[in-house]
């Protein structure tokens, strides 16, 4: 089944660009553009498109704004963000925030079809050169975490703070520390970042295979 494509790009000839590379591949079909993030949420709005592409030169802040607001409208539209320069951070903000699909504009047009046909398949992906921390995991994984470090790690993942998490698992914040002290000891792994990164591979939303 042919899957709908809205563009929302700061960049018209990024959007040529991308309404040529679908017109080659029958499964997938641009169905709206626009270049301001008012007129793409409309798009949506009125087309209900199988998958979004949005630019992240919006503005990381109102990009992920719109997709809270998508999210929020009990929308199915599977969001794509795509940009110049994505750092780790950023992506994983955006993953927390109900993104499928992160990819920056300079990958391979193999790549960038790879990650299209699997967001619009139902599936999350995310460019793995984002993901290049030089902090390595040295533990021995989650399995020998507790129930409750378990709990801290996942809301980790979700972008809880520490004083959300507390009053999530009716805690004080200083028990949260600790729970977390634990948790970077027994995986190996560091920060807040690294943890979120680790669950996020654990459950294969980070591509196991690189692209030339």
């Amino acid at each position: 089944m042919k899957k709908t494509v809205v563009v929302c790009d700061t960049q018209p000839i990024a959007i040529e660009g991308l309404r040529a590379l679908m017109a080659q591949h029958h499964d997938l079909a641009v169905v709206g553009e626009a270049t301001s993030l008012m007129a793409g949420m409309e798009l949506v709005r009125n087309l209900s498109p199988s998958m979004l592409i949005v630019d992240k030169g919006f503005g990381l802040q109102p990009v992920m704004d719109w997709i809270a607001n998508l999210r929020s409208g009990g929308r199915r539209t599977a969001v794509v963000v795509w940009g110049n320069a994505v750092n780790e951070a950023e992506a994983l903000r955006m993953v927390q925030a109900g993104t499928q699909g992160v990819i920056r504009k300079t990958a391979a047009l193999r790549t960038l079809l790879d990650c299209l046909r699997m967001v619009a398949g139902g599936s999350t992906w995310m460019d793995e050169l984002m993901f290049q921390s030089p902090d390595k995991t040295n533990g021995s994984g989650r399995s020998s975490l507790t129930s409750r470090e378990q709990q801290v790690a996942e809301l980790v993942e979700q972008g809880l703070k520490n004083k959300e998490i507390a009053r999530s698992l009716g805690i004080c914040a200083g028990t949260v520390k600790i729970h977390l002290k634990h948790i970077f000891e027994k995986t190996g792994v560091r920060g807040r970042y690294g943890l979120a990164l680790s669950g996020l591979k654990e459950r294969g939303y980070l591509p196991a295979a690189r692209y030339n």
